[in-house]
């Protein structure tokens, strides 16, 4: 099966969701709307965590109040998130929210989108370079999360934290709440054999080999978080917690400079 944005929600699931949401900038989702997401809820898995913990993490979402996509805080006004999810809708069209756990909350800051950046060697997540940076149209006061810079953060076996609202199965419903999880990093090799495009230059996996905590569509762009920094930029897969099918990642270390320079 070739690779799919399984990170991201689809299409077709986009026009469902958009129906039970509002334009309402503030709070893009209304209580009708949350009944969907169900309090019990739990990222594939996962349980629910604290935005307090994570004050780095943001959702991306389109003006109609559609939440398609994650990112994170590197700086006071620079988001990191997956390629894909930047070029999904222009970028007057999105909105970063943070500081807010629960989506259908009015908490938080809701941003626009002052400049953008996309790595300039994406084509397509089976080809890597998986990565953008957003330049929001103001500061923002949370802490943010710093770059990984040393290639051992990969070794396999190392415990990795992914978060997101995505959905909670595969082909369920999309996370009320901000939820985590814990991973392993997986060696290269096993990764290889999971996919055929997998490419460690600028790529990494993490993953339980039988599955059953992962990241899912609607997490894309979300952090992969090892020791405190983001090693990794959730990318794409084939399923959600299939067994031997680990979630893929943007390995950041690989692209940290031309991060960098955007910061």
């Amino acid at each position: 099966m070739s690779p799919t944005t399984r990170r991201v929600l689809g299409a077709v699931a986009a026009l469902a969701v958009l129906v039970a949401a509002i334009a309402a900038l503030v709070s893009p989702f209304t209580a009708d709307a949350a009944q969907t997401g169900g309090a019990t809820a739990r990222v594939v898995g996962g349980q629910r965590v604290s935005i307090e913990q994570h004050p780095y993490v943001v959702f991306l979402a389109s003006t109609d109040g559609f939440q398609f996509c994650g990112g994170t805080l590197v700086a006071p006004s620079k988001v990191v998130t997956a390629a894909h999810c930047a070029v999904a809708y222009p970028a007057e069209q999105v909105r970063v929210v943070s500081g807010r756990e629960d989506k259908y909350s009015p908490r938080g800051t809701v941003s626009r989108i002052a400049a953008e950046w996309v790595h300039p060697g994406y084509t397509d997540v089976s080809q890597g370079d998986d990565i953008a940076v957003l330049t929001l149209d103001e500061q923002l006061p949370y802490a943010p999360l710093p770059l990984a810079t040393d290639p051992a953060t990969y070794a396999p076996g190392t415990p990795a934290t992914v978060l997101g609202w995505g959905r909670t199965t595969e082909g369920g419903e999309p996370s009320r709440y901000l939820l985590g999880a814990q991973v392993p990093v997986a060696a290269d090799a096993s990764c290889a054999q999971s996919y055929g495009e997998f490419a460690p230059t600028t790529m990494v996996c993490a993953g339980l080999p039988q599955g059953g905590v992962d990241t899912c569509q609607g997490d894309s762009g979300g952090p992969l978080v090892v020791a405190g920094r983001l090693a990794g930029v959730a990318s794409w897969g084939e399923g959600c917690a299939q067994p031997g099918k680990p979630g893929v990642y943007t390995r950041v270390t690989a692209v940290a400079p031309l991060v960098a320079a955007q910061l």
